[in-house]
């Protein structure tokens, strides 16, 4: 499971008014570098995307995450785009952690993150009968812009959230969803590469304004919209949550 969310709270709080899940304390804080990314970060549990079994992650300064390698790509694309990657994308656009802001990350594999992770999936997907065993959360607190106008932060998880919008210009196009290798499954979230201040924050999937949730076992394909689904259950479970706030 994992969790991507950009927000404008204040950093180091534990929980915040709201769906957010928690971000701050006893996080990993990336390095401040202009299209930089996370280390490789080892997951405690693999992670089915689409098929594939990932036991490692990135989270990429530029608001996407890849499994394989790290990616640097501050230009967004659309999806589908047929690429040789798998990656998510929060709120892919061009941001730049070296002056505002920071990027935080950390993996849960116990206690009451996994408690929410599993209620709020349950409620999603009522037919689903998911237990979260890890909730990865990666975190863009406030990073700026490049060239450093306006802010924006993200959290990572298999849940995404933002307090986000797009600004029609070179620098601040942006797409938020999900793509695989040969887009055989993608998804783009309503407003990406749309100009004039989109707010992601007003719209949903599941009802909860803000919040778009994905499955991403075998068998998904785009999104599913107020809980529902036409996807056979399987062995591997692996939804993802975005919050745009």
């Amino acid at each position: 499971f994992f969790v991507l969310s950009f927000t404008r709270s204040i950093v180091g709080i534990l929980f915040i008014s709201g769906p957010l899940y928690p971000f701050g304390a006893g996080d990993t804080m990336s390095s401040r570098s202009d299209d930089g990314s996370s280390p490789l970060i080892p997951l405690s549990r693999p992670f089915v995307y689409f098929g594939n079994a990932y036991q490692q992650i990135y989270v990429n300064h530029n608001g996407h995450l890849t499994f394989n390698q790290a990616w640097s790509s501050y230009i967004p694309y659309r999806f589908p785009a047929h690429s040789t990657i798998d990656l998510i994308a929060p709120f892919w656009t061009d941001l730049d952690n070296r002056g505002n802001g920071n990027i935080f990350y950390q993996q849960y594999i116990s206690g009451s993150v996994l408690q929410q992770a599993t209620q709020d999936i349950n409620q999603y997907f009522p037919n689903l009968g998911f237990s979260a065993n890890l909730v990865f959360i990666a975190t863009w607190d406030r990073v700026a812009y490049f060239p450093n106008s306006g802010t924006v932060r993200l959290f990572l998880w298999l849940y995404m959230k933002s307090n986000a919008y797009c600004k029609g210009n070179r620098y601040n196009t942006c797409e938020a969803g999900y793509d695989t290798i040969n887009s055989i499954h993608h998804f783009s979230i309503p407003g990406s590469f749309q100009s004039n201040f989109t707010m992601f924050s007003s719209t949903s999937n599941v009802n909860v304004a803000g919040r778009w949730a994905f499955r991403t076992d075998h068998g998904s394909r785009g999104c599913t919209f107020n809980g529902e689904n036409n996807t056979k259950n399987t062995k591997h479970r692996s939804p993802i949550i975005f919050d745009l706030w």
